[in-house]
């Protein structure tokens, strides 16, 4: 599809058009070419996995370009706090991360110098820039566990403190026990009543 039709699906699914819904439409446009996937939705989609470095605007556009889910376990968040996605081409092993460029935002004023707010300025300009003024593309290799592969969990197993089970190989082994990670180094959460109906 072309980069203005994938936009507005993606505004649809984000809500509102803004600075990373261009950028992460462009950014999965560059990284599913780069690999080689030309239909992620329809005949590529079980050959595609996307690590995203961000939970931020950018992602939304990720998903929707590349249909690409954390429930479908074809997205992985990894939460490093950058704007960057490395697109996995599963049947030929190739790779690719994309990385927005910093200085790409001060070029952008230079594009729409004329416009005040420098979102708008950003917003109008990453539609006109190149895809190498926007990213860095670099060629990686990504080692997929089987555990983190689409389909059924490998296994699951119940935590011997809480006894919540826990699935695709993430409990922890301590000490003899079998843990899941808030029971084994604290959570996120603080449990401050008992679960309803126990």
């Amino acid at each position: 599809m072309d980069f203005e039709t994938l936009l507005n699906e993606s505004v649809k699914i984000h809500g509102h058009l803004c600075p990373g819904q261009v950028l992460g439409v462009k950014m999965s446009m560059l990284g599913l070419r780069e690999i080689g996937i030309e239909d992620p939705r329809g005949k590529d989609r079980k050959s595609l996995i996307v690590f995203v470095e961000m939970d931020r605007c950018a992602t939304d556009a990720v998903q929707s370009v590349t249909g690409c889910s954390l429930g479908h376990r074809t997205m992985k968040f990894m939460d490093y706090g950058k704007m960057a996605a490395t697109f996995v081409n599963l049947k030929t092993g190739k790779a690719v991360r994309v990385v927005a460029k910093e200085d790409a935002r001060e070029k952008a004023k230079k594009y729409f110098p004329e416009t005040a707010d420098k979102y708008k300025a950003q917003l109008e300009a990453y539609k006109v820039m190149s895809d190498g003024e926007l990213f860095d593309v670099m060629h990686v290799s990504v080692a997929v566990k089987p555990e983190d592969m689409p389909g059924r969990p490998l296994k699951r197993v119940p935590c011997d403190m809480c006894g919540e089970y826990v699935q695709d190989m993430r409990e922890l082994h301590k000490s003899g026990k079998v843990l899941c990670r808030p029971c084994a180094e604290g959570g996120y959460y603080k449990v401050e009543d008992k679960p309803h109906g126990k």
